[in-house]
């Protein structure tokens, strides 16, 4: 497993490719991860991009207490393996505490820090004792130069494969704004830089009792991101949107990825 996740580090820092960490918000069923699962990999197979499954076994920071959060720790892991080792894809999930990196460390190659918790230092040292690759999430209360600090945290934890995110910046209230001058300051840190389309597009807490957003956004988002010089994209994607149980108004349709995956070469390689 250990050998795996390097491969996919090499290929990651390398930045010869793009690369898409991208599936459900949360994980709803077995059925909807491995169909996920499987579309992206032929499609990224087929574009030449390096794929990542993601989905999330708790979403612990839902607006209610109601909300559903998913399968659990030891259930949602259970599953990401399969995932991993039955069909091949890499995978990346979310941590939310030390004991939950130190489990997740076992089974995923990339563990991810939630923007929300991008500060929480024993977290980060938990996440880099697993010698994993660590994607660190910008928080939305922190300007693009403050994630130096984060990264340096990592650093000094001995983390050597870091991933950096940009997933908007707070703008008043139950609002979010991405400044793409963003992007070229989160690759002074050396780190290869992700865009989060999904979750610049939220209004958090915008519906009440829930975060609304608006997806038709996370495209034009993209691409601007792509423009910008980012490495990999994070989009999270539904075969229903509106049915989902997490986060359906910012997720794009799995039957629009493949042409939106298409065009975001064509940005990528007409800035390059």
């Amino acid at each position: 497993m250990r050998n795996t996740t390097d491969l996919l580090w090499k290929t990651l820092a390398a930045r010869k490719r793009l690369f898409l960490l991208g599936g459900p918000c949360v994980i709803e069923s077995e059925a909807l991860c491995f169909e996920v699962a499987r579309h992206l990999q032929k499609v990224c197979a087929r574009l030449g991009i390096t794929y990542v499954f993601k989905a999330s076994y708790d979403k612990a920071n839902r607006t209610s207490g109601k909300a559903f959060r998913g399968p659990g720790l030891a259930d949602g892991l259970a599953l990401l393996e399969r995932i991993r080792t039955q069909l091949g894809v890499p995978v990346i999930t979310d941590v939310h505490t030390e004991e939950q990196a130190r489990a997740a460390g076992k089974f995923v190659d990339i563990l991810q820090i939630p923007a929300f918790l991008c500060r929480q230092t024993d977290l980060i040292e938990a996440a880099v004792a697993t010698g994993k690759i660590v994607n660190l999430k910008k928080g939305q209360f922190l300007s693009p130069p403050e994630m130096g600090r984060v990264v340096e945290k990592a650093k000094l934890a001995g983390g050597t494969k870091l991933l950096v995110t940009e997933r908007g910046t707070t703008f008043g209230y139950n609002n979010l704004v991405s400044d793409m001058r963003a992007i070229p300051v989160l690759k002074q840190t050396g780190c290869p830089v992700v865009f989060d389309a999904t979750h610049s597009v939220q209004q958090p807490g915008a519906g009440g009792d829930r975060t609304i957003g608006q997806r038709e956004f996370a495209p034009l988002l993209a691409r601007c991101a792509l423009t910008a010089g980012v490495d990999g994209l994070f989009i999270e994607t539904h075969p229903d949107p509106d049915q989902a149980m997490s986060d359906g108004p910012n997720m794009i349709p799995l039957a629009e990825m493949a042409g939106l995956l298409k065009g975001f070469l064509k940005v990528r390689a007409a800035v390059r």
